[in-house]
């Protein structure tokens, strides 16, 4: 048999800090798009409540313990924040520089980054991604106070309360959690490509069932090479025509589109085609074409 031991040398674990924010607007078709860094980001603070025992008697004694469902909220602080999250804090911007308050609040997506440290490595052992879906953010406070002798910094905060989003096979969800320190490294480079993207790919956030995709290792069942696969343009007529694949949902700018032939471009006008993955499968080779009727 095992003996328990303690404390030995690699295992004395600890998480610390947070970086690497990342602010997502929601699409029309409830994708996360348009990623933009957070800088200033100070703290996250992950507040789940709910899950309450509400116990059921009979015959004298606990008959069944049942359990409320689990919600999920939480706290941003920061010393700053992107001008998109404007739309996301109430505020509206009918011109440059000009910002009407106490408007809607659109719901957002956002990731960050924790560091996972033990004592060998220290604070480069690893990393946490936090992936928060459906998020919501609620009016806050924000004090100004005068220069003095000791100025500080003012700092920024917000609630927010999520709205989870379905998982196949599993409950809903507002937060899924990667630990770098035991996930496959390269799926891990994949969903960071993502996240924060390259050179030719915009910064999205994934679903979950993407990511789940990603590091469950599935079979790739689509193959979006630009020979056999890319959409069809004619420059007299302005027209593009997108081919059925399987697992592939077309975007024509940020809106989805059915295959066939689209709606004609005019002079001068030109369209980006974006070939996204249903989840299940993957991509391979391009998936982003830019079209220009001369």
């Amino acid at each position: 048999m095992t003996v328990l031991q303690w404390d030995q040398v690699g295992e004395r674990l600890y998480e610390t800090g947070v970086d690497r924010g990342v602010l997502y607007q929601i699409d029309e078709t409830g994708e996360y798009v348009d990623g933009v860094a957070w800088n200033g980001l100070t703290t996250v603070t992950e507040s789940p409540s709910g899950a309450e025992s509400n116990k059921q008697y009979a015959d004298n004694t606990v008959y069944v313990n049942l359990i409320s469902a689990e919600e999920f909220g939480g706290t941003i602080e920061a010393f700053t924040y992107p001008d998109e999250f404007g739309q996301n804090d109430g505020s509206d911007e009918p011109a440059p520089g000009v910002l009407v308050s106490q408007q809607g609040r659109r719901p957002f997506g956002m990731c960050y980054r924790t560091l996972v440290g033990n004592d060998v490595d220290g604070q480069e052992h690893g990393f946490k991604l936090h992936l928060l879906y459906g998020c919501q953010a609620s009016p806050s406070e924000k004090a100004y106070a005068t220069v003095n002798d000791s100025p500080e910094a003012i700092a920024f905060s917000w609630e927010f309360s999520t709205t989870p989003i379905t998982v196949s096979g599993k409950k809903p969800t507002s937060l899924v959690t990667i630990d770098s320190t035991g996930a496959d490294s390269d799926a891990l480079d994949a969903l960071l490509d993502i996240l924060y993207g390259t050179d030719t790919d915009e910064p999205r956030m994934p679903t979950p069932d993407e990511v789940i995709a990603i590091f469950t290792g599935g079979e790739v069942d689509v193959d979006m090479a630009l020979a056999a696969n890319a959409p069809t343009f004619v420059e007299g007529t302005g027209v593009i025509t997108l081919p059925a694949v399987t697992g592939v949902q077309w975007k024509v700018g940020n809106v989805n589109k059915a295959p066939g032939a689209q709606p004609a471009l005019a002079s001068g006008q030109q369209a980006t085609v974006r070939a996204t993955a249903m989840p299940g499968y993957n991509l391979l080779g391009d998936d982003r074409w830019t079209f220009h009727k001369p």
